[in-house]
């Protein structure tokens, strides 16, 4: 069996506008993936029902919405990114909202339908965006206004914000390193000759 120390790790850049947006979907869904999984063991049974919250889970993987969402509404990275962001924002200003298997197809398709009306020059409609996501455009529109509600308007990010999102989720995958992380390791490992 081969030592998981010795496998070799897929480099990813370190602006998150050069990541592979596949790999980066991926990465993210796994998040929201882990969220999920956690928090459906933990969550009370008589929680409060939002507008979020479907009455039975989709029959679609959150991997594969995600991707779906992602190639169909041509999100970017940052939007990508954004997604995390919002749903960190949202659970501090709202306690009582939780991503779970109930909420978070819904809070995806309307995450990165506002981030990219927040950050994008071009984006589509409401209609298409509804398409994608498999709701009418009547429960998306309801379910923006209710994110916006829930953020409190509070819909861009800094850099590095973005950034710091993008380190942490490349960082927790093994598989994966940072081009900077495998730099300075190589650095440490090989010091100049004067140094020896």
């Amino acid at each position: 069996m081969a030592d998981p120390a010795s496998t070799p790790a897929f480099v990813m850049p370190d602006s998150y506008f050069d990541a592979d947006i596949e790999r980066l979907t991926r990465l993210v869904a796994s998040m929201f993936t882990r969220v999920v999984q956690h928090n459906d063991r933990l969550m009370p049974v008589t929680q409060k029902p939002t507008r979020f919250h479907s009455r039975a889970p989709p029959n679609i993987t959150i991997s594969d919405y995600l991707q779906r969402v992602t190639k169909y509404a041509l999100l970017e990275p940052a939007c990508l990114l954004l997604l995390l962001i919002y749903v960190d924002r949202i659970c501090e200003r709202n306690p009582q909202f939780t991503i779970s298997s109930l909420t978070v197809h819904r809070f995806i398709i309307t995450a990165a339908t506002v981030a990219c009306k927040c950050l994008c020059d071009a984006y589509c409609t409401n209609s298409h965006y509804a398409k994608v996501g498999g709701v009418s455009m009547h429960e998306l529109n309801s379910l923006e206004v209710e994110m916006l509600r829930m953020t409190g308007w509070h819909l861009v990010a800094t850099q590095e914000q973005l950034l710091q999102y993008y380190f942490t989720l490349v960082r927790q995958d093994p598989t994966l390193v940072l081009q900077s992380d495998l730099d300075a390791t190589a650095t440490t490992s090989n010091p100049p000759a004067d140094q020896q």
